[in-house]
């Protein structure tokens, strides 16, 4: 887990209402009950895996790190297991404090193209150790829950991809560099975005993302039904890979036992363990393979394939009625004035419906500072979001407007402002969609 801070993601509550449903259009949705049974993770499987990475930085003295001869390993062995395996892999290079770093990319063949369902971690340890719990650990949890897909030869509704990423512990750099890359078209496939980083700490809590309302109650519901109980993820909140993705709007999830922080006697009362830090041995030289609760890493492993099977067993169903769309982005000065995003209708015969539905796609750093209102035709102003959801960023959400008394045709605007300073983003859709 990269050290950096960044502000407290806080869902607003409303979200949790819309747990099952997801964000309309763009979340990983949910369909429990036709989704197939998960295979249980072998937990020797994924301890070998950390044997192996283990070794790898024995051999290349004693680290994982960026830049370093154990790091390009790790990506070599990851990599001969997936294509040994029937994926399609990609190893993609950037750049980094003058060193070539990588990530790699795994496509399972199948699924729906347009519905891309991604887990990841990263791979990368700091200089100073193995980095078995951070991040060996996700890492070893995506590549068996890879190679368990391989074997069920699953084939689920959505496309299946999985993604172990360089350079995080110096600042998220692989993962920021992989979704710069992706057009944005290809950034709209994405359903979702799975991250796993530091799931088997030796002193383990069982701590959820609170980002996409989906996601997060598909961990909560996996962990319930083992009678194990749940908290919101706050100390990596940011710190990791799912930050690059949320950072323009894909739905996000994941998993974390705790780093550095030290369990509270309550936490204590509820999970086991020691009033101590999560994890003592976090970015130390002791985070070595004697650094890992089995229960916490077999648990979580389990959940990730849970995940992965729950979510890309359906796909999203496309809206139905008629769909004007403006994709082009429109920047929001930072404390600045408003701006505008128009959507021309035509065609629609009398007044626009009851339950107008208004899909907003803003990447933003903090949505508290953000008025967002739809501009009817005739001017008439409806307020869709009034610098609410606290110190959340984007606001990626479908509204739904009684506009029954608007003229249907003409030109629809989405104007957001933001109303104080330091925080910046922009429009990066707007829809309206007619039944």
């Amino acid at each position: 887990m990269n050290i950096s801070v960044s502000r407290r993601f806080t869902a607003a509550a409303a979200l949790a209402a819309l747990a099952l449903g997801g964000l309309t259009g763009t979340s990983a949705s949910a369909s429990p009950a036709a989704a197939a049974a998960a295979p249980d993770i072998p937990l020797a499987n994924v301890k070998q895996h950390l044997t192996d990475l283990q070794s790898i930085a024995n051999a290349n003295g004693g680290n994982r790190a960026h830049g370093r001869t154990g790091y390009k390993a790790s990506i070599d062995f990851v990599k001969a297991k997936l294509d040994a395996a029937g994926y399609t892999t990609t190893i993609q290079q950037f750049t980094s404090n003058s060193a070539v770093g990588y990530n790699l990319i795994a496509d399972w063949p199948g699924g729906d193209p347009n519905q891309v369902l991604m887990a990841g971690a990263h791979l990368d340890s700091v200089s100073s150790g193995a980095g078995i719990n951070d991040n060996g650990s996700g890492s070893a949890a995506v590549l068996e829950t890879a190679l368990a897909v391989a074997r069920a030869g699953y084939q689920p509704s959505k496309h299946l991809r999985f993604g172990w990423w360089g350079a995080e512990e110096l600042g998220l750099v692989g993962s920021k560099y992989y979704v710069a890359q992706l057009p944005t078209t290809e950034r709209a496939k994405l359903s979702g975005y799975l991250n796993f980083d530091m799931i088997g700490s030796p002193n383990p809590g069982y701590f959820v993302y609170d980002d996409d309302p989906t996601i997060e109650t598909t961990f909560k519901n996996y962990f319930a039904g083992l009678g194990v109980p749940t908290e919101i993820e706050t100390e990596g909140d940011g710190r990791s890979d799912h930050a690059s993705f949320k950072n323009v709007g894909i739905p996000v999830g994941g998993l974390f036992t705790g780093a550095s922080r030290v369990k509270t006697s309550a936490q204590v009362a509820k999970w086991g363990g020691t009033a101590t830090a999560f994890d003592r041995c976090y970015h130390s030289s002791c985070d070595t393979t004697a650094n890992i609760n089995d229960t916490a890493l077999d648990r979580n492993s389990d959940a990730v394939a849970h995940a992965i099977w729950t979510l890309s067993g359906t796909s999203t169903p496309p809206p139905t009625g008629t769909v004007f769309e403006n994709t082009a982005d429109v920047s929001i000065p930072d404390n600045g004035a408003a701006v505008t995003s128009t959507v021309n209708v035509t065609g629609i015969t009398g007044n626009a419906p009851a339950a107008l539905s208004v899909g907003v796609d803003i990447v933003h750093t903090y949505r508290g500072d953000l008025v967002v209102d739809l501009v009817a035709p005739d001017g008439s102003v409806y307020s869709l979001s009034n610098r609410s959801g606290g110190s959340a960023d984007n606001i990626v959400q479908t509204f739904t407007v009684n506009a029954s008394s608007e003229v249907a045709n003409g030109a629809w605007k989405l104007r957001a402002q933001d109303k104080a300073s330091v925080d910046t983003g922009y429009i990066s859709g707007f829809k309206l969609t007619f039944p």
